[in-house]
């Protein structure tokens, strides 16, 4: 659901991580989170299992009692920096659906980094909370690589095709990322839920496409897909959903008179070298969201 080129591991130095992924080793926000606060575990064990054997999971009661002030401070921060397009000169605020990179023509508005520009989100109990379930997840290797918001504006045609997160990560590294999906109001299959292809993490990075074949797109898809087993995740406001880097996921139109806004934290646990790299020529047939920020 980003661009990153996600490899942030215990085996590899951490500038190199860094690079790899895209960063400056110079910007280095995330490191202030730590390790996640005490508690006791968000997830049961039969929960746990069922991820590992579906490749998502839907957790209803994800903000512990606490955070839920904390949702609306969250939605506050999220309205304030997608109204200003911040991080859009840096690349970080741009079009996932489409070719333009200014708000009133977005189809689907991304930003990366949000914490960037808002450091007071990595303190907040739902980071917290999604810290707690990375490392429950993933191991005690797991990082956060980025947070990012995504807004689908109230009668946005524009659907989240198809397409799995590792698609858009660098093809050098075995990766094994989580990602953590938290809408900021109800959501719903007229909003644009989450829905997820039950399984579909077992079988590897499919290929994949720019969204309609368009080069200046940055979203990717993977074109013609109808799977078999998909799982459709309603939620009330302190839900999440979790899902593997290689889930297949999607997210229809948001058909409501409101705006559906979803701040996503991703993890990986042990990144490694791949001896021969695979290909994913699609990321190469594209200019990179920083190239078009920088010169919208």
């Amino acid at each position: 659901m980003s661009s990153l080129a996600a490899m942030l591991g215990a085996t590899i130095p951490p500038n190199e991580a860094m690079r790899a992924a895209g960063h400056s080793p110079g910007l280095s926000w995330l490191g202030r989170t730590g390790t996640p606060a005490e508690g006791s575990l968000p997830l049961h064990a039969d929960q746990v299992r069922r991820f590992r054997r579906q490749g998502f999971l839907s957790i209803p009661d994800f903000a512990p009692p606490e955070a839920f002030e904390d949702l609306a401070r969250l939605r506050f921060i999220f309205d304030r920096l997608f109204a200003a397009h911040t991080g859009r000169k840096d690349g970080n605020y741009f079009d996932f659906a489409g070719a333009k990179t200014e708000e009133a023509s977005c189809a689907a508005p991304q930003m990366l980094h949000m914490s960037k520009y808002a450091p007071e989100l990595l303190d907040s109990p739902i980071v917290q909370q999604g810290w707690k379930v990375a490392r429950q997840v993933l191991g005690e290797r797991a990082r956060m690589i980025v947070d990012h918001g995504l807004l689908k504006p109230a009668g946005s045609a524009a659907a989240t095709p198809w397409h799995q997160d590792e698609a858009f990560w660098n093809e050098r590294y075995h990766h094994d990322g989580l990602s953590i999906w938290i809408p900021l109001q109800d959501v719903d299959e007229h909003n644009g839920c989450m829905q997820f292809a039950s399984g579909s993490h077992r079988s590897g990075v499919m290929p994949h496409q720019a969204i309609n074949n368009d080069p200046r797109i940055h979203g990717l898809e993977v074109a013609g897909l109808h799977p078999p087993r998909v799982v459709t995740c309603p939620l009330k406001l302190g839900g999440a959903t979790l899902h593997h880097a290689r889930t297949l996921h999607y997210s229809a139109p948001n058909h409501s008179a409101a705006d559906r806004r979803a701040y996503v934290l991703v993890f990986t646990g042990r990144v490694r070298r791949r001896i021969i790299p695979c290909e994913r020529p699609w990321n190469h047939a594209k200019p990179a969201p920083r190239d078009d920020g920088a010169s919208a």
